[in-house]
Formats: structure tokens, sequence, C-alpha cells
């Protein structure tokens, strides 16, 4: 996995330049989104490393199997993040510096005034550090046993639905109410590491970004982190339903 970042950093740091990735840069260029951005075979090999190994790939392998990969998100943040985006009302600025900006993965916002839909059910999200940051440099933030109150609330929500029609199914108020018990109940944890490691995060997890700690050093590149998020097979019925 060491290896792997090694020459992951090399191919990200030329996506970050490259000008067709511009506009990937947002809240007041403290952050990179950087979705597809790393050029990785489907089996993870870029810039000369070898296949994406090592305990957290066994690890999802276990459970999952290991599937074939998409092009890795990128991301990014630096120092003072966040600012606001540029289409970011002053509620969802707040919520951002506040919460994390916390969300499930897969499940979007979309229309105005935005309603929320599974319409991109993830197997997993697997995080690889590229750069060493300080704890304190906007970590990822999981709250511990979120994924069951997820799984729950969408479950009695999708009870008795035709399974092809899920990610048409208006879930805002389901996700809402789930995200309040989140906060209320779970602890809120940093989740950190350094170039070798890497980490796993339940697909249904409340999870976000922190804000860039006062103090808080990281490589001149900034925080980067690599992530992986296949599809999941079987869409949004299995997506609660497996393991």
């Amino acid at each position: 996995m060491c290896d792997w970042a090694r020459h992951a950093r090399r191919a990200a740091q030329r996506a970050v330049a490259d000008p067709s990735h511009a506009a990937q840069f947002q809240c007041k260029g403290t952050w990179f989104v950087g979705l597809d951005a790393l050029d990785n075979d489907p089996q993870g090999r870029v810039a000369g490393a070898g296949p994406l190994r090592g305990a957290a790939v066994e690890a999802i392998r276990a459970v999952h199997g290991w599937p074939a990969l998409h092009r890795a998100q990128i991301s990014i943040t630096y120092p003072d993040y966040p600012k606001p985006r540029a289409t970011e009302t002053d509620a969802a600025f707040a919520y951002r510096r506040d919460r994390d900006a916390a969300h499930v993965d897969g499940v979007l916002g979309l229309g105005s005034p935005k309603r929320r839909f599974v319409r991109e059910p993830h197997s997993f999200i697997l995080g690889v550090p590229l750069t060493d940051a300080a704890p304190q440099a906007a970590p990822l933030v999981v709250w511990d046993g979120s994924h069951r109150i997820m799984r729950d609330a969408f479950a009695r929500a999708f009870a008795g639905r035709d399974p092809a029609t899920l990610g048409d199914l208006d879930v805002t108020e389901t996700y809402q109410a789930a995200r309040r018990t989140a906060f209320e109940t779970c602890a809120r944890v940093v989740v950190h590491g350094a170039p070798g490691s890497a980490y796993v995060v339940h697909r249904l997890a409340l999870h976000g970004v922190a804000p860039w700690g006062q103090g808080a050093t990281a490589a001149p590149e900034g925080r980067m982190i690599a992530y992986f998020r296949p599809p999941m097979p079987g869409g949004a019925a299995a997506w609660v339903a497996a393991g």
C-alpha cells in the first residue's frame, strides 16, 4: 500500500495541475474535489504501481469480493478549508463548517427545493492517504454506529416497494430524521492515517470532512486522499440488505 500511495501521489499531482480539472477546485480553492481524477486501471494500477493490495483490500474481499475499480477520487484539502462554495447557501455553508458536511454517499440531493434520492448506492468506501498530514488537517470524520441507524431507516422506507423503483423514491424526511438521530446518539470519530495505511468505511455510515484545524500542517500538496466507491451490485435494495 505504501508503494501504491507513492506512485498514486505522483499521478495525483499531475491531475491537479491538469487544466481540464480546474473546475474541481471548490470552496474558494481550499478543496480539490477530484472526482475520477486518478488515472488508475480497474485493478488499481497507476503510474507504475502494481494492483491495489493490502490488508484493507483483503478485508473488503472477505465481505464483498473485490470489484473492478473506477477511477479514484483524489480529495485534497488545503489550509483554511472550508470556504463557501460558489453555489452554496448560507445554511449549506454553515452545515459544512459546523457539521462537517456530513452525509451518506449515494443519497443525492436533486431539484429545487432539494429532495433526496438513493441514486448512486456504493459497496464500500476505501480511503488511501497519499500525503502526510496532521490529524487536525481536515480529516475524515465518521459517526460510529450510524450505519445501523441508516440501514433501519432506509429498510423501513423501502419495505414493500418494487426494487426497480427505489431510486425514484423521495427519502428526504427518512434521511434527515436518521441523520439527526446519528448526530444525537453516535460518537463522532476522527479517522486519520499516513501514507501506507488505508481505511474502509461502511457504505451506510454518516461521514464528512472536518474543517482544517488551527495550526494544522500537511505536505505541500495538501491533505490528499484517494477514494474508491464501487457501485453496489443489486442497487439500492442490496445497499440496504447486504452486510
